[in-house]
C-alpha cells in the first residue's frame, strides 16, 4: 500500500489512501512529502495535516515528528487549545510542516502574516476523510482546499486517507474536483481472523454484571452509541471495574487525555466510549472490544473493531446486547462488514447554509465587497458551482432586507443584524460552520473545566445533581449570557439525574444494515457460525417479521394492534428514510396517523375495508409527485442544527432541508425502483405492544 501511494503521490495526482485502522495510512502519506521536500527544498508551510479533531492532531504530533527530527524539517500545530503565543511564526520560520483543523485553517487565511507562509504551499493531507464528506465541515473543507490553490503558486496536491469508504471513487472525484489526474490506492488487508461473542442480557444491572466479566483484567474499549449511555453506564459501573475511564466529545479534555494515557499503562484499563475514539488516536494495544447495543453503520464497525487485532492477534470484538433483535441486527452488521457492504458517502448539494458563511466572510475580510465580486468568486468554488447567479443574487437580496447586509450601490458591508448575531469577539462565530449555543460549559469556580452540557438540560427547573466525567456535580449557577454552568462537587442525597445531550443521541441504522437485517430474514438465518443459544435468540427475532417478506420490496401487511388494526409498512430502509416515507405516506392518503423506526413504517386510521391495498396504492402513486408537492408534505425541522439557517428565507430552507436533510429525491427515486407486495391475511402485528 505503501510502495502504491508513493508512486501515486510523487506522481503528482491527488490520492485518496484506504487501508484499515492501523494499516499504515499516515506513513503512506508522509514517506513521499517528506522525500519530496528532502529533495527539492521548502521555503514557507509546505505541507498541512487536517484534521477533523484537535485530540487527533495532538495525538500524530509526536508520530510526524518522528518523521520530521531526523531530517531536520519542523512542525508546529494550530488549533483552539494550542495557546495563541504558540500560534503563528517569524516570516523566515514557518514550519515545513502545519497540523490543523479545518476552523482553525481559516482564521489563518484571515492573518495576514502567517498566511504569506502558505504561497509555497505543495500538499494537503486530509486525514479521517470519511468523518468530513457528508457533513457541512465537508463544504467547508473543500472551500478551503479551493481557496489554498488561490493562494499556493501551483495548485495543491490533496492526499485523503480513509479506512472505510463505500464509493472510493466518488469520494476522491470530491476530493480533487477533477482538476487533474487521481489515484485511489485501496489494497485489501490480509485475511485475519476475527473472534465474536454475543452476550444477551434484557435485565439493565446483569448487562454491567456481564460487562465487568468481559473486561476484567483487561484492555478494552467500550464503544456505545450516544454520550448519555456512556455517562449511565460508567455510572453504573463504578467500583465494579478497575481503572474505569470515560470518553466522549462532552468531556473535558484533561479528562480524555487521562483516559488515553490509561490504556498505555501497565495493567488493565476500561475505557467507555463514543464514536470519538474510532478515528485515528492512539489507545495501544487492546485486548477486546466491546459493543454494546449494534453500531448504526457499517463503517462505524469496522472502524471499532480495528481498534483490536494488532500485533498479530485476532480481531475480538464482545456484543453486549439487550434482546434478539438487537442480535439480529448485529449479525447484519458482521455480513455487511465480510461482504465489503460499506455506506457510501454523499456530500450535500445544496448547502446554503455555507453559502451564507462564505458571504459574509468575503465581505468581512474586505470590509465591503462588490456584489458582482461576491457572486463570481462564490460560483468558481466547486461546491457552489451548480448553484446559479441567481440563486446567489437573490441570497444577498435577501440578506440585505433582512438587515444582515447593507448596500452602498453595488458595493456590501455588513448589516446591523449580522454585528447583532455574529460581531462578538471580532466575528469569531463565522469562522465555523459548527453550530454554538446548544452547549453551555461545565466550569468549577476556579475555572477548572469539567466538560459540556446541552442548553436544555442545563436549563432545568430542578437542577438538582447530575454526572458528568465520572463525577457528581451540583449546579451553583447557569449563566446564559455567556453559555456557562458554575457547579462544584455533589453530594447523593438529592437524587442524580441523568444527563442528555438533544444532538448526538441514538442514531438511525443505516440503510445498508437494514437490508442486511431484510437478507437475513428472507433466508431464515445466517451462515456466521453461531451457539445453539444464540441461533435460537436469532430465529426468535426472525419469527417475529412476517414469514413472506423476501429480499427486496416493501411489504404491507394489515396487522391487529392493541390500539385497533393499522396496515405496516415494512421498508428496512432505516428510521431516517422511513421518516421521509411516513411523512409522504400520510400526505398522499390524506387521512391517518403514522409511526416509523428503522424497519418499518406503521399506518393507523387509514380505513378498514382493502386498506392493504389502499396503502400500498399511495405507495404506487408518491414517486410520480412533483418535488415542490412532495416537499410540501414534509415539515420544516427547526433551523438550530445549522448555523446561519435563520438567515434564510423560507423557501431557500425548505430547498435546502428537502435535498440535503429529507434526501426527498433519493428517496423518490428509490420508491420508484422498489415492488409493493402487499400480505393478506390479517396478524397480529410485532408491534402490538409497541
Amino acid at each position: 500500500m505503501q510502495e502504491q501511494a508513493y508512486e501515486a503521490i510523487r506522481g503528482g495526482s491527488d490520492t485518496l489512501i484506504i487501508a484499515p485502522t492501523a494499516g499504515g495510512k499516515s506513513e503512506a502519506a508522509l514517506i513521499p512529502v517528506l522525500d519530496d521536500i528532502l529533495k527539492t527544498g521548502a521555503k514557507g508551510v509546505a505541507c498541512l495535516y487536517l484534521s477533523p479533531l484537535k485530540a487527533l492532531i495532538n495525538d500524530q504530533e509526536e508520530r510526524i515528528a518522528t518523521f520530521c527530527r531526523p531530517t531536520g524539517l519542523s512542525l508546529a500545530k494550530w488549533h483552539g487549545d494550542v495557546p495563541k503565543g504558540e500560534r503563528g511564526w517569524n516570516p523566515d520560520d514557518a514550519p515545513q510542516f502545519l497540523l490543523i483543523t479545518p476552523e482553525s485553517l481559516e482564521v489563518l487565511l484571515h492573518e495576514h502574516g502567517p498566511v504569506a507562509a502558505l504561497t509555497h504551499l505543495r500538499y494537503v493531507i486530509v486525514d479521517e476523510l470519511h468523518a468530513f464528506v457528508e457533513s457541512e465541515r465537508g463544504v467547508h473543507l473543500r472551500i478551503l482546499l479551493d481557496r489554498l490553490d488561490r493562494i499556493a503558486a501551483a495548485p495543491v496536491q490533496r492526499i485523503g486517507l480513509s479506512a472505510t469508504v463505500g464509493n472510493p471513487e466518488e469520494v476522491l472525484a470530491w476530493l480533487s474536483g477533477g482538476r487533474g489526474s487521481r489515484r485511489l490506492v485501496a489494497v485489501p488487508a490480509p485475511a485475519t481472523e476475527k473472534k465474536f461473542r454475543f452476550v444477551i442480557e434484557p435485565d439493565p444491572g446483569r448487562r454491567i454484571d456481564a460487562l465487568a466479566g468481559l473486561v476484567s483484567g483487561k484492555k478494552a474499549l467500550v464503544f456505545v452509541n450516544s454520550r448519555s449511555t456512556a455517562e449511565s453506564i460508567l455510572q453504573e459501573a463504578a467500583g465494579r471495574i478497575k481503572n474505569l475511564h470515560i470518553h466522549h466529545s462532552s468531556v473535558a479534555p484533561a479528562k480524555k487525555r487521562e483516559a488515553e494515557e490509561a490504556s498505555h499503562g501497565a495493567g488493565g484499563a476500561c475505557i467507555i466510549c463514543t464514536s470519538t475514539l474510532e478515528l485515528g488516536i492512539d489507545i495501544g494495544d487492546l485486548d477486546i472490544v466491546v459493543q454494546v447495543g449494534p453500531p448504526d453503520s457499517v463503517s462505524s464497525f469496522l472502524q471499532r473493531m480495528g481498534r483490536s487485532g494488532r500485533r498479530d492477534q485476532s480481531a475480538f470484538v464482545a456484543w453486549l446486547l439487550a434482546d434478539p433483535k438487537e442480535l439480529l441486527t448485529s449479525c447484519a452488521v458482521i455480513e455487511c462488514a465480510r461482504e465489503k457492504r460499506i455506506e457510501p458517502l454523499r456530500p450535500p448539494e445544496k448547502p446554503w447554509n455555507v453559502l451564507v458563511q462564505q458571504i459574509f466572510l468575503h465581505v468581512l475580510s474586505a470590509s465591503r465587497a462588490g456584489r458582482g465580486t461576491i457572486v463570481r468568486d462564490l460560483l468558481s468554488l466547486f461546491v457552489f458551482s451548480h448553484f446559479s447567479v441567481e440563486d446567489v443574487d437573490r441570497l444577498l437580496s435577501s440578506l440585505v432586507s433582512a438587515g444582515y447586509l447593507s448596500a452602498d450601490g453595488e458595493m456590501l458591508v455588513l448589516g446591523p443584524e449580522a454585528e447583532r448575531v455574529f460581531g462578538r469577539s471580532n466575528y469569531r462565530e463565522l469562522y465555523s460552520v459548527i453550530p454554538g449555543g446548544g452547549e453551555y460549559r461545565v466550569v468549577t469556580p476556579d475555572g477548572e473545566v469539567v466538560g459540556s452540557l446541552d442548553a436544555r438540560f442545563a436549563h432545568r427547573t430542578e437542577p438538582g445533581n447530575f454526572t458528568l466525567g465520572g463525577a457528581t456535580w451540583s449546579v451553583v449557577k447557569c449563566d446564559e449570557s455567556h453559555n456557562l454552568v458554575v457547579v462544584v462537587p455533589g453530594g447523593h442525597n438529592k437524587g442524580i439525574s441523568r444527563v442528555f445531550w438533544s444532538a448526538g443521541g441514538e442514531a438511525a441504522l443505516s440503510p445498508v444494515i437494514c437490508g442486511a437485517v431484510q437478507r437475513i430474514i428472507a433466508r431464515g438465518g445466517t451462515d456466521l457460525p453461531l451457539s445453539e443459544t444464540d441461533a435460537e435468540a436469532l430465529r426468535e427475532a426472525i419469527g417475529a417479521f412476517p414469514a413472506s417478506i423476501g429480499e427486496q420490496g416493501l411489504f404491507v401487511r394489515k396487522e391487529r394492534g392493541h390500539a385497533g388494526p393499522e396496515v405496516v409498512v415494512y421498508s428496512f430502509a432505516g428510521s431516517r428514510i422511513n421518516q421521509v416515507l411516513a411523512l409522504l405516506l400520510r400526505g398522499a392518503l390524506g387521512r391517518g396517523r403514522v409511526r416509523y423506526d428503522d424497519y418499518r413504517v406503521r399506518v393507523f386510521g387509514a380505513g378498514k375495508a382493502g386498506v392493504a391495498e389502499h396503502v400500498a396504492d399511495a405507495l404506487h402513486k408518491i414517486p410520480a409527485l412533483p418535488p415542490g408537492e412532495a416537499s410540501a408534505f414534509l415539515p420544516l425541522p427547526a433551523p438550530d442544527p445549522w448555523k446561519f439557517a435563520r438567515t434564510l428565507t423560507e423557501e431557500q430552507f425548505r430547498a435546502m432541508v428537502s435535498t440535503d436533510y429529507y434526501c426527498t429525491a433519493d428517496v423518490l427515486q428509490a420508491l420508484a425502483r422498489t415492488p409493493v407486495v402487499v400480505l393478506h391475511g390479517e396478524e397480529p402485528g410485532p408491534g402490538a405492544g409497541a
